[in-house]
């Protein structure tokens, strides 16, 4: 009696501890523990950007069987752009959408973004894909501490106002916005205007009040900024043609195992071919929204504009930045 009474001593015992081993290695043990990056960007839930980040998250939760979930902040919701950026150094944030802004670490990005440098779309994207976007990439890399997972090539950047602005001639006393990027400041100046540097998130405050008269920037972002409530005219300068990265950390990058870095380039490259095809389809129809709400397209001299800014650009770049403007004009 005493030997059963032992063996089921035993055997409880040793169920109870196989009970306590199974629950422990689910939530400690064999199970990979789950990487959550945040996301953060200035555009609006409508906005090509946000609907590529969410394709992009999903993609990256399917590729990794879950374990890695991007939580997506739109609408300067984590800061502005710089702040964000500032932000995936300190660890607070992940992930930003940013251009030629970053030139304030790498000099490189600056070439992003130059008045008149591109023709059309198809001569970013043969940039991107050359010499001059893999020195960019290289370089942001190295300084920003962001490693670029795709791009979203950009409408042209228009200047809007309340008056309509055809020539140089036009800007005399024009106040305006420009985001932080030095080579802005020095052309619009040159043009006659009166250009200062404010975030993305004040603009429309700012126009609203008067502190200032206009901003410049891709139809989609004037209209997911809600700007046709408080400008007129979209002049149709088409001063840059540009792109823009989707950026993650390098230390939250290189945290990543090999499969998992895998995962989230592959599902990089279906997002890009995702982000394009939105953009096709959804820039043609912004305009249209954008005259369907009052705002009326304005035919500029673009020639004028051009060549009153370029000697601006050929200051303001280093000797490196404007070999690099000269291979950007030379690509075909």
């Amino acid at each position: 009696m005493k030997k059963m009474k032992l063996f089921s001593g035993i055997l409880a015992a040793t169920l109870l501890l196989a009970a306590c081993n199974s629950g422990g290695s689910s939530e400690s043990g064999s199970k990979e523990e789950v990487i959550k990056w945040k996301f953060g960007h200035l555009a609006d839930e409508n906005h090509i950007w946000h609907k590529t980040a969410e394709e992009f998250a999903s993609l990256v939760d399917e590729k990794t069987d879950g374990q890695i979930k991007i939580s997506i902040f739109p609408n300067n919701s984590l800061g502005g752009e710089t702040d964000t950026i500032n932000a995936i150094e300190a660890g607070t944030a992940d992930m930003v959408i940013s251009g030629e802004t970053m030139q304030n670490w790498a000099p490189k990005a600056a070439l992003m973004a130059v008045p008149y440098a591109f023709r059309d779309l198809e001569h970013v994207k043969t940039v991107v894909g050359g010499e001059v976007g893999k020195e960019i990439e290289a370089d942001i890399k190295e300084k920003v501490k962001l490693t670029p997972l795709y791009y979203h090539t950009r409408a042209p950047r228009n200047l809007t106002s309340n008056d309509k602005i055809e020539t140089p001639a036009d800007l005399k006393g024009f106040s305006m916005r420009v985001p932080n990027v030095p080579l802005f400041l020095k052309v619009w100046e040159a043009a006659g205007a009166k250009p200062q540097v404010m975030d993305f998130n004040e603009v429309f405050t700012g126009l609203q009040q008067g502190v200032i008269g206009g901003q410049e920037n891709p139809v989609d972002l004037i209209q997911s900024g809600g700007l046709y409530e408080v400008q007129k005219y979209v002049n149709r300068t088409e001063h840059v043609y540009s792109w823009i990265y989707v950026l993650v950390g390098n230390k939250q990058f290189a945290a990543l195992n090999e499969d998992q870095q895998k995962a989230v380039v592959e599902a990089a490259k279906e997002a890009q071919v995702f982000g394009d095809a939105l953009y096709t389809e959804t820039i043609e129809k912004i305009e249209a929204d954008l005259k369907e709400k009052g705002m009326e397209f304005v035919d500029v001299d673009q020639d004028a504009f051009r060549e009153i800014m370029l000697p601006a650009i050929k200051s303001t770049l280093s000797p490196e930045q404007f070999e690099m403007y000269e291979k950007i004009l030379n690509a075909k």
